[in-house]
């Protein structure tokens, strides 16, 4: 399930540090979690909670100056994509979850506070289709894609598509997001003869650094890469999950946000 926020500040020049991701993640999760009991026990079932938070959010889409580490929003009106692994049937609800509310995206130097004003379903060319269906896939990002290889200190070595093993680690990490959300059979099923292939353009992938927690003891540096597409084939419902909830590492802080470039 796909969703596409518009948001409005009053004010004509919001400011918002560079580093936004996580601020704006926890902005989400936090509407997330104002769900009633019986739907946040659902959620929790169907993998929040169980290693992975399933959903991701496109990079906003505003132009913007650069001043140091803060983004100068040149319009007040900002759009996000944001996006679940949750069946259509929530669709309704997760709507209404965020229509009207405010969402603050700040840090220790400045505070910045929007207001949903729109919320528009996103359609899939995969929503017609049967789960079992075997397609052909083309993704482009809407933000940076997160590939890593943990190290012997559990640390990772964030891998550049360009990297031999970039592909294989994009495949495990989707294989693991298939495990912690379906049955053991249905796995193998869904993972059976799948394919990652990453195609370039003409000029090479562009590296970004993200910080996560700037400023505090638990700040986290991030790399992830954009400027390249992804060629995925397999079974509609396996695809589905990478669609819903992102490609890689760091979904829920706004990474390997994907769309559908060609079916």
């Amino acid at each position: 399930m796909r969703i596409k926020l518009s948001l409005n500040s009053a004010e004509p020049q919001p400011i918002l540090p560079i580093n936004y991701q996580y601020p704006l993640s926890s902005a989400i999760y936090k509407i997330l979690q104002n769900a009633d009991a019986q739907y946040s026990a659902f959620l929790h079932e169907k993998g929040y909670g169980k290693g992975f938070k399933l959903f991701t959010f496109s990079d906003i889409k505003c132009p913007f100056q650069i001043v140091a580490d803060r983004l100068i929003l040149l319009s007040n009106r900002i759009e996000i994509t944001v996006c679940f692994h949750l069946p259509k049937a929530a669709e309704t609800f997760i709507k209404g979850l965020f229509l009207s509310q405010q969402i603050d995206i700040a840090d220790r130097k400045s505070k910045t506070s929007f207001i949903v004003e729109q919320v528009e379903s996103l359609a899939s060319p995969l929503d017609s289709l049967s789960n079992d269906d075997e397609v052909d896939i083309l993704f482009r990002s809407l933000s940076p894609l997160v590939c890593g290889l943990k190290n012997d200190k559990g640390q990772y070595a964030f891998l550049s598509p360009e990297d031999t093993r970039f592909e294989e680690m994009l495949f495990k990490n989707w294989e693991e997001k298939c495990k912690a959300v379906f049955e053991k059979e249905e796995v193998a099923n869904l993972m059976a003869d799948p394919l990652i292939q990453v195609l370039f353009f003409k000029n090479p992938p562009k590296s970004r650094l993200i910080t996560i927690k700037a400023g505090t003891a638990a700040e986290t540096k991030i790399r992830g890469f954009i400027n390249f597409e992804i060629n995925i084939k397999g079974k509609v419902e396996a695809i589905q999950l990478l669609l819903n909830s992102g490609i890689g590492l760091y979904n829920a802080q706004g990474m390997g946000c994907v769309e559908i470039v060609a079916p």
